[in-house]
């Protein structure tokens, strides 16, 4: 009985800290026009609520896919390649 609730409060927790890394419909509007802005589009975007920034994994772009980093205004910070394994 004891491991049933320590294994359903793992699971609590880890939802609810999936669910603050989710960004809003207004967010997810200006994190892709920045990537826009940088002929790129698409990929996973996250809010890193540690940093206060935002983050894209996967994005493509037209020299392949990036994971960028944008600050609080949605300026972007870092971009780097994601390299195939």
């Amino acid at each position: 009985m004891r491991s049933i609730l320590m294994t359903s409060a793992v699971l609590v927790s880890s939802t609810f800290a999936l669910a603050d890394n989710l960004v809003s419909r207004a967010e997810a509007q200006k994190i892709k026009a920045a990537l826009k802005a940088w002929g790129c589009s698409g990929g996973k975007m996250e809010r890193d609520t540690e940093h206060l920034s935002y983050k894209v994994g996967d994005a493509k772009c037209k020299d392949g896919l990036f994971d960028i980093k944008l600050d609080n205004d949605f300026r972007v910070l870092e971009i780097t390649r994601d390299d195939p394994e």
